[in-house]
């Protein structure tokens, strides 16, 4: 079997993303709403790594990526990792 890797520099992994697929309403909710069914999607969506390491390298500020909040990003950069 032959696993393909997904690099968040070419940008096909965007067009294989779930999130590619139901719109970016539930990925960017207006301030206070919850992002519990875009975590839902990122949780079943193979681009997931893919998706988060692009919001990380590219300091993404705004809405879900990779299952991630702004805030759970924010943590995890503190965090050094």
């Amino acid at each position: 079997m032959h696993l393909e890797t997904i690099s968040p520099a070419g940008g096909a992994w965007r067009d294989r993303a779930l999130c590619a697929q139901t719109g970016a309403d539930f990925f960017f909710p207006e301030p206070g709403s919850s992002v519990r069914e875009a975590k839902r999607i990122c949780g079943m969506c193979e681009m997931r790594s893919a998706c988060l390491e692009y919001a990380l390298e590219n300091d993404e500020r705004f809405g879900v990526w990779g299952g991630l909040s702004e805030q759970e990003r924010r943590t995890l950069r503190r965090a050094g990792g």
